[in-house]
């Protein structure tokens, strides 16, 4: 029987010196709390109880490569040993860049920054400089950071209380949001061309910017639908507004060029972070030079700091030479692809309404009796509290997945991992039946 009374007893020493025991709000609800780690290796992680687990949440998608890579580490070290950080630049800081803009279709210009929150609020600024208009269009149950300017339309009392779609009510994601935050954006549900056209439309005079997931990762894993992106595409063309794309989740995940590269679809600008540098702190707003010129004219102030470190762009660096030299890319998707089917077959035989969408590399499994979820309205139909049971038996059983219900696969993940993925989840499932048949 898996325990953590160690990660108990080291969470009530943390809630005296820590906020809630913990340094990020999503840590609180791992189960059945906050859990204490030791060291994590390939795509296995281990707890201050001593135990093991197969690790699909990747510290939340970063790790690409697994935990450990000793390439990234050994880059890492060997760099460091040089200095930490100059308040200058070095030679390798061009190099990730020029690396970056080889990658990406869209990076013509970029600047590094430390995480895609302070990333997004740089594009914010760019588009709005250049446009000479005020606010942005975003959509619900998108993640685009934790300031307080997207902090709204990612929790609901009821999916009643969204209102109508072409008018959406957006409820605060925190206390304290600064009440002038909520007229920085227009808010409207994901993957709706039409009513997107007809709301630029109607309010093309204010609008600098069209921000969106290229694939709707933190709810749901959604895919955009056959003329999305390239309806959002054409829309920001025609009233010449930026179209921002947040790949903190799809850059390097889904291919080495980001969601843009798979799709077809250049943005003016992108976020990138995450999966950039195996965990280190470091993201990049990137971008067509005639957005991005504005930094480069010191019209718009960009800067930090501790920008481009050695160790953060070392990290970079050295993650996606590993991705150039292995392609791990078609096992990743050959991976997540049999995961997810392995999941859906054993849902199915074991009766269970558990619905699994997604890329591959990433996707997610939630339960719901809707065949398809296009948009966050439909990510209301999923039922947390059986979730919460899944994933809770999962990771007593030693399989870690996100407690949302996203999964992420790494290059370190094999086969043998994903055939014991599935069938535990096949015994949690037929575990939540022999409950529910007792009850």
């Amino acid at each position: 029987m898996t325990h953590y009374t160690e990660s108990a007893a080291l969470l009530e020493r943390a809630k005296k010196v820590l906020a809630g025991g913990v340094s990020s709000e999503f840590r609180k609800y791992n189960h059945p709390h906050a859990i204490f780690y030791t060291h994590g290796k390939g795509s296995r992680i281990y707890d201050v109880d001593g135990n093991e687990y197969l690790d699909f949440t990747l510290s939340q998608g970063p790790l690409l490569l697994g935990h450990s890579h000793p390439d990234v580490l050994q880059a890492i070290n060997t760099y460091s040993e040089q200095g930490q950080l100059f308040a200058g630049q070095h030679i390798r800081e061009i190099e990730l860049a020029e690396k970056l803009a080889e990658l990406i279709p869209s990076a013509e210009l970029m600047r590094f920054c430390l995480d895609g929150s302070e990333a997004v609020q740089t594009a914010f600024r760019i588009a709005r400089a250049k446009t000479g208009k005020a606010k942005f269009l975003r959509f619900e149950g998108h993640y685009h950071g934790w300031l307080d300017n997207v902090a709204w339309g990612l929790s609901t009392p009821s999916a009643e209380a969204l209102g109508e779609r072409e008018n959406p009510e957006a409820y605060p994601w925190s206390a304290g949001l600064a009440d002038h935050a909520r007229d920085e954006f227009i808010i409207l549900p994901w993957n709706d061309l039409e009513l997107v056209r007809k709301t630029v439309a109607e309010h093309q005079h204010e609008l600098a910017a069209i921000i969106t997931e290229p694939v709707m990762c933190n709810n749901g894993c959604i895919l955009p639908k056959d003329g999305f992106l390239q309806g959002l595409r054409a829309i920001c063309d025609e009233y010449g507004i930026a179209l921002i794309f947040d790949e903190v989740i799809t850059g390097f995940r889904v291919s080495l060029g980001g969601a843009q590269q798979r799709f077809g679809i250049t943005p003016d600008l992108s976020i990138f972070a995450k999966a950039i540098a195996s965990g280190y702190p470091i993201s990049a707003i990137v971008g067509k030079r005639e957005w991005m010129g504005l930094i480069e004219d010191a019209k718009v102030i960009h800067a930090g700091t501790m920008n481009a470190s050695n160790p953060t762009v070392a990290a970079a660096l050295a993650t996606i030479q590993v991705l150039e030299r292995d392609q791990p890319y078609e096992r990743l998707y050959r991976y997540g692809q049999k995961l997810m089917a392995g999941l859906q077959q054993a849902a199915a035989e074991t009766g269970q309404n558990l619905r699994v969408q997604g890329l591959g590399p990433m996707f997610h499994a939630g339960f719901t009796d809707l065949e398809t979820v296009t948009d966050y309205r439909g990510t209301l139909s999923y039922d947390k509290a059986k979730l919460g049971k899944f994933i809770a038996g999962m990771h007593d059983r030693g399989v870690r997945v996100i407690g949302r219900g996203l999964w992420y696969i790494s290059a370190a993940h094999t086969e043998a991992d994903i055939d014991h993925a599935i069938a535990t989840a096949r015994q949690v499932l037929e575990s939540m039946v022999s409950e529910t048949t007792k009850n």
